[in-house]
């Protein structure tokens, strides 16, 4: 710990504390013992968790550490140094060796004196403050170009000198993009090494430049890059930094084998457990194709474009099973009629019509009948058992009627029948959009993951989140819009919130802020535009107080483009119940 490289030094585990979770996810610090010392200035790469959760570094446990990294961080004024694990072996279970080894005492002389809270805090804090990262040879390292490098836990704004040693894991195609302050392209790819993950992004000459070199699987040594924090509206990995290559970037092949260097990680979910999952959740799946869709072209509304999708029914040994919508070039090539086994990493939970669906991003990385023994269990269940297995779905088609929440009916109809007076009730209605109050349709939210709340503007660059009790230099837009609905019996305000806005506007919440703030009249326009369409539209309706007032509130669950072949099979099955025809 004062800075002198040891090869592979052999310590005692005498404890472990998980601090609170950030946005790169849990961390554990560790008490640490050679016989002689202890430090507590000790921390677990994020990609070794398991190794607590799994009960393998257990209290008195002997392990040896092949790799690490030691960091300066500021604590309470003073310099610190912190040593990141990076690799490391169990050589004797704790409960095997029962009890602390010699009598050691702290490493420095003042650590007694320190609060513990204090230390707490400037540990927890080595991926957002380090500022000077010495490597050392246990650190990955080229034999042949001898380049020493940083591990991806260890990267931080604060420091510009770096190489990260990492394998591609994944990358996106070139997409391109057109708005009132140009037109550019980009491509973005993860990258993992045995620290952590983190994205990577290129834009205009740098994604010519980069994208062909570039391939999955490889190694390579990247540099001279930005980070800033992440956009967690996009990026679901566990870094709190995203990388943004520039003119000066620099990215050589690895030409050594690259074993110490991990392939993609899952952190699978099983599907059963999906429901207890909130919407835009951000997970991994393993599960094997009961049955597939047709490929299906849709227009977007918004740009013109073609889309392309494709929907998957997945399940695994819970005998679950979730529907799975994949998008573009993954919905064309798809082919499910051997019922292959899909390693999904990076799937988002949507909800539709009360039942949960997963849906590919951008992002999302697709491994067909992977070399897992998790894949190669859930095989030998399908094969002996599942094939012929009546599965419980989480997901439900639009339009269903099985229940008094799902009932299809007209606003009339809604209030004749009271609803939402005495309970929270759900009901489907086909509506025409009347008008968007455009006042307060959009705010400043904060960047936080699964943080929804409006930033307070304080006025020096920065933001200030009241129930993350943190201030940011970067927000996200979200949308919250009140719209008025009618059909040919009656009229109803709904809100909307963020997802199902984007929808009716045809556009992003994050390409309606850039618009507002630099064209407000194309800002209006695309307003006016969503008006006098219509929907298949989602309806919860409960009573509210408002100051001494009970009032009832509409929001709006789910929207969906006009279906009229759906539309027209409910209105046959009105006329037959009107005119006593059996539905048969």
């Amino acid at each position: 710990m004062n800075g002198i490289d040891v090869d592979k030094p052999v310590l005692q585990i005498l404890g472990h504390k998980k601090l609170s979770s950030s946005n790169s996810g849990e961390r554990y610090r560790l008490l640490v013992s050679d016989g002689k010392r202890v430090n507590s200035f000790t921390m677990l790469a994020t990609q070794l968790n398991s190794m607590i959760t799994d009960n393998i570094l257990t209290e008195f446990s002997i392990c040896q550490i092949n790799r690490y990294a030691i960091s300066m961080v500021n604590n309470a004024g003073k310099q610190k140094r912190v040593m990141v694990i990076l690799n490391i072996d169990l050589k004797v279970p704790g409960d095997e060796v029962g009890h602390k080894i010699g009598n050691p005492t702290n490493a420095e002389a003042d650590s007694d004196s320190k609060p513990q809270a204090q230390i707490a805090q400037s540990a927890q804090s080595v991926p957002q403050q380090q500022t000077n990262l010495k490597p050392n040879h246990n650190m990955q390292q080229s034999s042949t170009n001898n380049i020493s490098t940083t591990p991806i836990v260890a990267l931080s704004p604060y420091q510009n000198r770096w190489v990260i040693k990492a394998r591609v894991v994944s990358k996106s195609n070139i997409r391109t993009w057109s708005n009132s302050r140009g037109e550019g392209k980009l491509f973005s790819m993860d990258l993992i090494d045995e620290s952590g993950e983190i994205r990577c992004t290129a834009f205009r000459n740098e994604c010519d430049k980069f994208y062909d070199m570039l391939e999955i699987g490889k190694v390579y040594y990247i540099s001279r890059a930005t980070l800033k924090p992440a956009n967690k509206q996009f990026n679901n990995l566990k870094n709190d930094y995203e990388m943004t290559l520039i003119g000066d970037s620099e990215i050589i092949p690895c030409h050594d084998s690259g074993d110490d260097i991990p392939s993609l990680q899952f952190d699978f979910v099983s599907i059963n457990d999906i429901n207890k999952k909130e919407q835009n959740d951000i997970m991994d799946i393993l599960g094997i194709v009961k049955n597939s869709g047709d490929l299906q072209i849709l227009t977007s509304r918004n740009s013109g474009r073609e889309l392309r999708k494709r929907d998957v029914n997945l399940v695994d040994e819970s005998n679950t099973m979730v529907t799975l919508t994949l998008w573009g070039s993954q919905a064309e090539e798809f082919d499910g009629s051997s019922n292959p086994v899909l390693a999904v990493k990076g799937a988002r939970i949507t909800e539709f019509n009360g039942g949960k669906n997963l849906s590919t991003l951008s992002s999302t990385v697709l491994q067909i009948d992977p070399d897992l023994p998790a894949a190669h269990r859930l095989r030998g269940w399908f094969n002996t058992m599942g094939r012929n297995e009546e599965a419980t779905s989480l997901s439900k088609p639009f339009g269903s009627t099985t229940g008094v929440s799902e009932l299809w009916i007209t606003f009339q109809e809604a209030k004749d029948m009271e609803l939402g007076y005495k309970n929270s009730d759900i009901y489907t209605v086909k509506a025409t959009l009347n008008m968007i109050r455009m006042e307060n349709a959009i705010y400043k939210a904060c960047p936080s993951e699964n943080c929804k709340k409006k930033l307070v503007d304080q006025a020096n660059d920065m933001y200030r989140c009241e129930k993350c009790d943190k201030e940011y230099p970067n927000y996200r837009y979200r949308l919250l819009a009140n719209i008025s609905l009618a059909d040919w019996t009656d009229n109803q305000w709904v809100t909307a919130f963020n997802d199902e806005a984007e929808k009716i506007l045809s556009s992003t919440a994050q390409e309606l802020g850039e618009l507002k703030e630099n064209d407000i009249d194309a800002y209006s326009e695309k307003f006016s535009e969503a008006t006098f369409k219509s929907f298949i539209f989602k309806i919860r309706v409960k009573v509210e107080v408002f100051g001494d007032e009970n009032k009832l509130r509409a929001t709006c669950l789910g929207v969906s483009p006009m279906d009229y072949k759906l539309y027209n099979n409910h209105l046959i099955t009105q006329i037959k119940e009107l005119v006593g025809i059996d539905k048969a």
